[in-house]
């Protein structure tokens, strides 16, 4: 699928995988809706790549109502990647024995809201914007990549609500892509590993730290960068045979329990 001159919005676009994401999208020659909940990045970044910013919640169906609204009048919109979310880690029960220090279920509905829920108000949404555009010469309105994580196979001890999350990303891939193929929308989901992105922080023992989590990759041994990550999703995107996978991006990892 052609996304030259076409819109795209990128949740989550203002860092990290998304921003190499819309940074890579706009190499394409595509016109990006960098959405994010960061407004100084966010900007700094559209400004980069001849975007436009649109703070988004993702928790807000009004606010993603508005950022499709931007992105029409920069193009049909034919990309969506869903990129925006939270990680959070406690334990299920607590050592003590009491109530108080089982798992925070509010905190656990969080991350099921942002990383879940926001992500498939964003599908819905867009994809309804999707199917009011003309078919291109392969009968194609557009393609959505949703990012979750390899959490959501291998969830590691205290990642119930993240590997709950990301799950529900995997489990809604091919029915939501079944819906889909009526109006020529295509969705994919690509499963990132241990990516080096801000949230290890910087310095001496970050890197230490970074170099200690590459030993547990198959090969190569190390962290894998976004724009290993952003080029997949991009493949997802354009080529139009790709649809209804879940691919696993991760330098062959098997994640262990802790």
């Amino acid at each position: 699928m052609d996304i030259n001159g076409a819109s795209a919005i990128v949740t989550g676009g203002a860092s990290g995988i998304g921003a190499a994401v819309a940074r890579q999208l706009a190499a394409k020659d595509a016109k990006v809706v960098v959405a994010d909940l960061n407004s100084e990045k966010g900007e700094e970044l559209a400004g980069e790549i001849g975007g436009v910013f649109a703070p988004v919640d993702v928790t807000r169906t009004e606010q993603i109502k508005a950022a499709i609204e931007q992105a029409e009048e920069l193009g049909p919109i034919r990309a969506l990647v869903n990129s925006a979310g939270i990680g959070w880690a406690q334990r299920t029960v607590g050592r003590d024995g009491s109530y108080d220090s089982a798992a925070d279920l509010e905190a656990f509905s969080k991350v099921v809201a942002i990383n879940l829920i926001g992500t498939f108000d964003c599908v819905r949404l867009v994809g309804t914007a999707m199917s009011r555009n003309e078919p291109t010469e392969s009968g194609e309105r557009g393609a959505i990549v949703n990012l979750a994580s390899v959490a959501a196979f291998d969830g590691q001890i205290g990642q119930a609500a993240y590997s709950a999350s990301k799950g529900g990303v995997v489990g809604m891939t091919l029915p939501v892509a079944r819906d889909l193929a009526a109006v020529g929308i295509r969705l994919n989901t690509v499963a990132p590993g241990l990516i080096d992105t801000p949230i290890y922080g910087e310095g001496e023992q970050s890197e230490q730290f970074k170099a200690k989590l590459g030993e547990s990759v198959l090969f190569p041994k190390r962290l894998g960068v976004p724009d290993e990550l952003a080029s997949m999703v991009i493949e997802c995107l354009t080529n139009s045979y790709m649809n209804a996978e879940t691919i696993r991006v991760d330098g062959g990892i098997r994640m262990p329990p802790k």
